[in-house]
């Protein structure tokens, strides 16, 4: 292989790595009937006149299995967390008591876990719409490289690595999603 046209594979397996974080992310928001302080992680908060993560109004904890509280530090945030919590669509109806928000977490239903399951499966397919952008970068860095001189073989098994490393990170999608599937349908 060429040095001087070497793509930076770290670099798309770095981008990649991000587009499967954020899809655990975009998971752990994901209610399963058992509750969990990362089902609050996506919700912003109107607060001293810009969004603000739950977690810096609050600290959120997880006392028993069906049941999450958010001990709201400034009294004033109180409505604008309660309300943010009601807009976000996880489903669930905060209750207040003080500065202390209660979030019970009611039993899933078939028909609300198959609704899950569907959710899941669309956050899966933009991981694996990310991923294959981050192909794309690279097969259009190797294009260019083709064009400045670089020969068929060095290209060719430059191609090759790169729909590996692509091959790879979407088989880690569809395994993650396999595994949040089962775990939403789960009784």
């Amino acid at each position: 292989m060429s040095e001087e046209f070497e793509i930076d594979l770290d670099d798309l397996k770095r981008r990649m790595d991000g587009g499967i974080a954020s899809l655990r992310v975009e998971f752990a928001s994901l209610r399963t009937g058992r509750a969990s302080a990362s089902m609050l992680e996506p919700i912003m908060v109107d607060a001293y006149g810009q969004k603000t993560p739950i977690n810096q109004v609050g600290t959120v904890n997880v006392p028993e299995s069906r049941m999450v509280t958010i001990n709201v530090w400034d009294k004033a945030l109180v409505g604008p967390t309660e309300k943010a919590i009601r807009e976000s669509g996880l489903g669930i109806n905060p209750q207040l008591n003080g500065t202390i928000i209660m979030l019970p977490i009611p039993e899933l239903n078939e028909e609300r876990r198959r609704e899950l399951t569907r959710v899941a499966a669309q956050y899966a397919e933009h991981a694996r719409v990310a991923v294959r952008n981050v192909r794309r970068d690279g097969m259009d860095q190797l294009k260019k490289a083709k064009n400045d001189g670089m020969g068929e073989d060095d290209f060719k098994i430059w191609t090759d690595e790169v729909q590996d490393l692509t091959n790879t990170y979407i088989a880690t999608v569809d395994k993650t999603l396999e595994t949040k599937q089962a775990e939403i349908m789960q009784v």
